[in-house]
């Protein structure tokens, strides 16, 4: 069930530095903005496909705001961090970085995220308590 007013954010579902991620997030998410699932998922891939978006090309991290569009790579990332709050929001003066540059850095960290961090070989399963947070 895909709740409208929630922002989406899609990630590699066996990667562990996503998954990390992900679980930071959750702890971050006091407001209740965020939901999450798996670009593997199946939820991942019509998400993926009804926006038109080439997970090729981005395979680790979208955010999907509900009203406005989607976000990808080093963009999400920043959406994601601004939503904290306090001391989050200094992360902001990186977008006055040009979005090639930000990218260049967010795709070689995604390129060597499984030699660097690992993987799973199968998708996150969320414990019962976050279950009502992933699509």
């Amino acid at each position: 069930m895909i709740v409208e007013s929630k922002k989406i954010i899609l990630f590699d579902g066996v990667c562990n530095l996503c998954n990390n991620s992900i679980n930071y997030v959750i702890k971050k998410d006091k407001k209740d903005i965020f939901r999450f699932a798996a670009l593997q998922s199946e939820i991942g891939q019509k998400l993926t496909a009804e926006r038109n978006i080439d997970t090729s090309k981005v395979d680790s991290i979208i955010l999907i705001d509900p009203g406005v569009s989607y976000y990808t790579k080093s963009d999400a990332a920043l959406k994601i961090m601004n939503e904290f709050g306090g001391a989050w929001k200094l992360f902001t003066v990186f977008t006055w970085l040009p979005v090639g540059l930000r990218d260049i850095v967010y795709d070689f960290i995604a390129k060597n995220r499984y030699k660097w961090y690992g993987k799973k070989d199968a998708c996150m399963v969320p414990t019962s308590e976050l279950k009502g947070k992933f699509l």
